[in-house]
Order: structure tokens, then sequence, then C-alpha cells
């Protein structure tokens, strides 16, 4: 049986990171950049389980059942400002929210 090779794990995440990097930098939707922070977590997330794999120890594996427990919460927490913001300025638009500014 061969080997895995874990590389392309890595490259596959850092690939999945930048384009959530991307998607947080350039975009002004607020759901789009909460869909970009779940991928940068989600790449994460591969690289955790990638290491923990070549390690041979299943502590990586755990974590990363605890990382997305809290990425859960985090998404839903998201959601809910995104919704409010959206009732109070009828835009989702990074941009346009300037709710915090007297």
């Amino acid at each position: 049986m061969d080997a895995i090779n874990y590389e392309y794990f890595l490259i596959l995440s850092a690939i999945l990171f930048s384009i959530g990097t991307a998607g947080v930098l350039f975009r002004s939707n607020a759901i789009v950049i909460f869909m970009s922070i779940e991928l940068m977590l989600n790449a994460v997330n591969l690289s955790i389980i990638t290491f923990a794999t070549a390690s041979g120890d299943a502590a990586g594996q755990v974590l990363v059942f605890f990382v997305m427990a809290v990425a859960a919460a985090e998404a839903a927490t998201g959601l809910a400002i995104v919704l409010a913001l959206f009732r109070k300025k009828q835009t989702v638009m990074v941009d346009d929210a300037n709710i915090l500014k007297w």
C-alpha cells in the first residue's frame, strides 16, 4: 500500500486559506466575508488533521472537533449580527455599515 503524500493536503490547505484571505480582503458583502472566514477555518482544520495523521496522534482530530463546535457558534453569532445589520440599514455591505459611528 502506498503512503499518503501529505504535501498535497497541505498545498490544498494553503490554496483554500489564500482564497479565504482574498475573500476577506477584497469583498465588502458581510455574508461573503463570513463564508471566507469559514473557508479559512476549514483550511486550518485540514492542516491540523494532516499533521495529526502524519504524526499518528489522535489529539489533533479531537482539537478539530472542538474548533468546529466553536466555529458553529461563531457562525450563528455572526449571522445574527448580519441580520441585525440588515434590519437596521437594509444592506449587508460592510462599507455602508457605519452604525458604530456617532
